[in-house]
C-alpha cells in the first residue's frame, strides 16, 4: 500500500504527527507532498521573505525526507480550490491509497481539507488528519460550561491542568521501501524578498540549534532582558515555528528540561518564555474556535463600532517609519529590512497606529504580515488585536504605550533607535526622547506627526463612544 504524508505548515520530519502516524502504520511505500499556492498566497497576505525563507525550508526538507527514502513532491497550482483535483491525479498517478496531513486551523484552509475530503472519500482513498500544531488540539481546553476560552490565565489554568507531565514528541524512524527519486523543486513561484537570507538561515538544524543557544546561554536573562530590542534577549525562533521547522512541543521540551520540569515557578527567564510559548498556544485556539478571526472580523463587538480613521498620509508615514518618534520608526524600519520586529516594538508600533492615530488595526495587521518572515494568522491577529483593544483579552482600550516612556524604559542609550536610523547616531540619547528638538531635524529627521496628548485624547473620545451603547444594555 502507498501513503502520502502532504506537508503544510510543518516542514520538518522530527516530531512531527502526520509522518509519525504514516510511518507507523507501515505502508509498503511513502511520499511526500507539497502544494505552493502562489495566487492564495497574495490573498492572505504572505511577506515575500517567509516566501523565500518556506522555499528555503523545502529544500532542506526534500534533503531530510531523502535520508527516510521518502521522495518529496513540490506542486504549484494557483490557489487551495486546484489542490482537491489535483491532489486526485497525483493520487492516481503514483497509486497512492491514504493521504496524512496535520490539521490548519484557519477558515480557508479548513474549507480546503473539506473538499479534499470529500474527493478522496469517494475515490476510496483514505484521509488521515492529525492535530500537530498545539500542545493540545483546540475544542480540547473549555471552561465548566463548555465553552472555549476568551482569556488568556484561565485558558492556561485549564490547560497546564490537562498536561499531567511535559509533553514527549515522537521520533521519526526510517522508512522501508522507498521509490523513485522525488524530481527537483520547480522554480520559485512568489515574490522576491529584499531581506538578506542569510538572516534566517533555513532548516531544522538551524532551528533546533537556535533552540539549544537560546536554552543554554539566554533563557536565564530572558524576562529582565526580552523587552530591549537592543539586546538578543530573545529566542528569534518564530519564523521556524510559523511554518512548523520546528514543532512548540520541542521547544516546551527544551524549556521544562531548563527548569526541572516546572511549567510556572522555578527559574523565572525559562517561566516566562512558557508563558509566551501559551500565548501562542491560545491564539492558535481562538483562532480554531472562532472564525471570524480569519475574516477580518474584530472579536469585541463593541469595537466594530469605533469610527477609525482612514488617512493614506498618515498610513504612510507610519508604514515608512516616517512619524517622527525614533522608536516608532525604528521599529518599522527593522520591519522592512529584517522582516522581523522585536515583539514589544509590535506592541508599541500597533498601538501608535490604532490608538494615537486611530487608523484601522486592520490595515496595520495586514501590513505586518506582507513583511513578516514569521507571519502567523493566529499569533499576528491576536497581537493586533490586543493592541488595539478589540481582540480577546485585549488591553483595556484606555492603556497605550507611550513611544516616548517606552524608549526611555526599554531603549534608555538609543541603541536600537540609531542601529535603524543612522542619522541619528551623533546625537545624544535624550535628544531622540524630544521630538521636534531642533538637533533632530536638522538631520533631516521628520517632525512628529501628531501631539501625544491630544491623539490620546481623541481615542479616548472615539472609544468611549463606541462603548456607550454597549454598557447602556
Amino acid at each position: 500500500m502507498t501513503a502520502c504524508i502532504w506537508f503544510r505548515s510543518d516542514l520538518r520530519v522530527d516530531d512531527n504527527t502526520a509522518l509519525n502516524a504514516a510511518l507507523q502504520a507501515r505502508h509498503e511505500r511513502l511520499g511526500a507532498l507539497y502544494y505552493a499556492t502562489p495566487e492564495q498566497w497574495r490573498e492572505h497576505d504572505m511577506a515575500a521573505v517567509k516566501g523565500e525563507f518556506l522555499w528555503r525550508n523545502l529544500e532542506h526538507l526534500r534533503e531530510e525526507l531523502g535520508k527516510l527514502h521518502i521522495p518529496l513532491f513540490v506542486k504549484v497550482v494557483p490557489r487551495f480550490a486546484d489542490i482537491p483535483v489535483d491532489l486526485l491525479r497525483f493520487a492516481a498517478q503514483q497509486q497512492v491509497q491514504a493521504v496524512y496531513a496535520n490539521r490548519e486551523y484557519a477558515v480557508n484552509e479548513t474549507r480546503r481539507d473539506r473538499a479534499v475530503e470529500e474527493g478522496l472519500r469517494e475515490a476510496g482513498i483514505g484521509w488521515f488528519l492529525c492535530d500537530d500544531a498545539t500542545l493540545l488540539p483546540p475544542g480540547r481546553v473549555r471552561n465548566r460550561q463548555g465553552q472555549p476560552f476568551k482569556i488568556f490565565t484561565p485558558f492556561k489554568r485549564e490547560l497546564l491542568a490537562l498536561i499531567d507531565t511535559a509533553p514527549v514528541p515522537g521520533r521519526a524512524p526510517k522508512a522501508a521501501g522507498p521509490w523513485r527519486e522525488a524530481p527537483r523543486l520547480p522554480a520559485y513561484p512568489y515574490t522576491c524578498s529584499n531581506v538578506d537570507p542569510a538572516l534566517w538561515p533555513a532548516g531544522e538544524k538551524e532551528a533546533v540549534q537556535r533552540l539549544q543557544r537560546f536554552v543554554e546561554s539566554s533563557i536565564g536573562a530572558y524576562q529582565r532582558q526580552r523587552d530591549f530590542p537592543a539586546l538578543a534577549g530573545t529566542s528569534q525562533l518564530s519564523p521556524y515555528l510559523a511554518l512548523g521547522v520546528i514543532s512548540i512541543r520541542r521547544c516546551v521540551e527544551a524549556a521544562l528540561m531548563a527548569n526541572q520540569g516546572q511549567w510556572q515557578g522555578g527559574d523565572a527567564g525559562v517561566a516566562s518564555w512558557i508563558n509566551e510559548l501559551l500565548w501562542r498556544e491560545f491564539y492558535t485556539h481562538v483562532l480554531a474556535d472562532f472564525p471570524p478571526v480569519s475574516m477580518h472580523r474584530a472579536m469585541r463587538a463593541s469595537s466594530e463600532n469605533v469610527a477609525w480613521r482612514y488617512d493614506d498620509a498618515d498610513f504612510q508615514a507610519w508604514r515608512d517609519g516616517k512619524t517622527g518618534f525614533p522608536l516608532v520608526d525604528a521599529a518599522m524600519r527593522q520591519l522592512s529590512e529584517t522582516g522581523w520586529m522585536h515583539n514589544r516594538l509590535r506592541m508599541v508600533s500597533a498601538m501608535f497606529l490604532s490608538k494615537y492615530l486611530l487608523l484601522d488595526w486592520r490595515l496595520g495587521e495586514r501590513h505586518f504580515m506582507l513583511n513578516l518572515v514569521d507571519g502567523d494568522l493566529a499569533a499576528n491577529n491576536g497581537g493586533w488585536q490586543w493592541s488595539a483593544s478589540t481582540g480577546t483579552d485585549a488591553a483595556p482600550y484606555f492603556r497605550v504605550l507611550n513611544p516616548l516612556r517606552q524608549a526611555e524604559r526599554f531603549d534608555p542609550e538609543g541603541a536600537f533607535c540609531k542601529r535603524f536610523l543612522p542619522q541619528l547616531r551623533q546625537l545624544p540619547a535624550r535628544i531622540l526622547l524630544q521630538p521636534g528638538h531642533p538637533a533632530l531635524l536638522a538631520t533631516g529627521y521628520p517632525a512628529p506627526m501628531l501631539d501625544l496628548k491630544t491623539a490620546r485624547d481623541r481615542m479616548l473620545k472615539a472609544f468611549s463612544s463606541a462603548m456607550a451603547p454597549h454598557r447602556k444594555k
